[in-house]
């Protein structure tokens, strides 16, 4: 009986239960869900493209903070790179074929260099999407602290934080690039690289040389500890090229800009980015203009992209199209980069390297 003689209707105390189970289960769901994320449950490192850890709230990233740390990653790489090359004990073997037929070759420089900068990474910066090329195994798994101090060099060309929300950033890294060169110890073609993007956009670039100990960065709308050059060629450009397709785009640059037109095959994608800028290394050979034909993994020319972008210059595709860094982990579009060039006359230019390309 309820007091003052007021009768309750079952079926209103079962709807009243039903209603505060309710609120109960979503108040726990999300409490529990935000607690097993910060604890990592439920998620473990991928391979090439390792997802996010999921938290309740991502927040925000400073953009300077995470290039100290991609600046950071990207040397302590290379540190790796070296003293596997320096040891000659590289432990080669391969990943399958490309779609050229050569071997994707790996090596434990690979793996070394991708476990510190990956878990670097993924330390300092948990809530953010890190894809990289070579897979993370959890049986590895390190933690690698970062003292949260931006070098001197970094605060002078970028001085007020820089916050995006961390959702919105998608890191690439590349632990080893020109592996095959790596392999035939040709050292100068050799770079570590970390790209972060922000809603798909390349925002900040790193290509460290370990061999020279040189490190390239810029940040998009911020600064950067590298130049363009004072003068490019754009009439009888030098191209540079990747060496196993350097014959296939020597036909046709030759057909676009004339016999005077020099090719340069080199490898690595980010040694070829750093040829088109004012590089302090003698091993540095420089170029006008950048060019691949096939496809390429978006971790191989983000950072590239990025510190381009920085400087003013352009990386698109043959046809001229923008490049996205989320998604798939390739484009199939080529590859044009130019700096202090109108680049879109050079688009048009170039109108069948693409089809050459395929």
């Amino acid at each position: 009986m309820a007091p003052m003689g007021i009768r309750l209707s079952p079926l209103g105390v079962a709807v009243f239960c039903l209603l505060g189970l309710g609120v109960l289960y979503h108040l726990y769901s999300g409490f529990l869900a935000g607690r097993f994320s910060l604890f990592g449950l439920g998620s473990e490192p991928g391979g090439a493209a390792a997802a996010p850890v999921a938290v309740a709230d991502g927040g925000t990233v400073d953009l300077r903070e995470m290039l100290a740390v991609s600046v950071l990653a990207a040397v302590r790489g290379g540190d790796e790179v070296r003293r596997v090359r320096e040891s000659n004990v590289l432990e080669e073997k391969s990943k399958g074929k490309t779609r050229e037929g050569a071997d994707d070759k790996m090596t434990s420089g690979d793996v070394l260099s991708n476990r510190k900068m990956y878990y670097l990474l993924k330390t300092a910066f948990p809530n953010v999407q890190i894809n990289t090329e070579e897979h993370v195994d959890a049986t590895d798994q390190e933690v690698i602290l970062w003292d949260h101090k931006i070098p001197e060099d970094i605060l002078k060309e970028i001085a007020t934080p820089k916050e995006v929300p961390a959702e919105s950033v998608t890191v690439w890294i590349d632990p080893l690039d020109a592996t095959q060169e790596y392999t035939e110890d040709l050292r100068k073609y050799v770079t570590t690289m970390v790209c972060v993007a922000v809603n798909g956009k390349p925002v900040l670039g790193v290509i460290h040389k370990p061999f020279s100990e040189y490190t390239a960065w810029a940040m998009v709308d911020g600064g950067s500890n590298v130049k363009a050059r004072t003068a490019y060629n754009e009439k009888t450009p030098r191209i540079v090229v990747s060496r196993s397709h350097s014959g296939m785009v020597k036909q046709v640059a030759l057909q676009t800009f004339g016999n005077q037109t020099t090719i340069i095959p080199a490898g690595g994608a980010g040694y070829k980015v750093l040829a088109l800028l004012d590089v302090p290394d003698k091993s540095q050979e420089k170029a006008d203009l950048y060019i691949h034909v096939t496809y390429i993994k978006k971790w191989d020319i983000c950072a590239g992209n990025a510190i381009l972008k920085a400087l003013g210059g352009h990386m698109t595709t043959l046809s001229g199209e923008e490049i996205s860094y989320t998604g798939s982990d390739g484009i199939e579009g080529g590859l044009l980069a130019s700096i202090r060039m109108n680049h879109q006359a050079l688009v048009r230019k170039l109108p069948d390297l693409e089809k050459t390309g395929h």
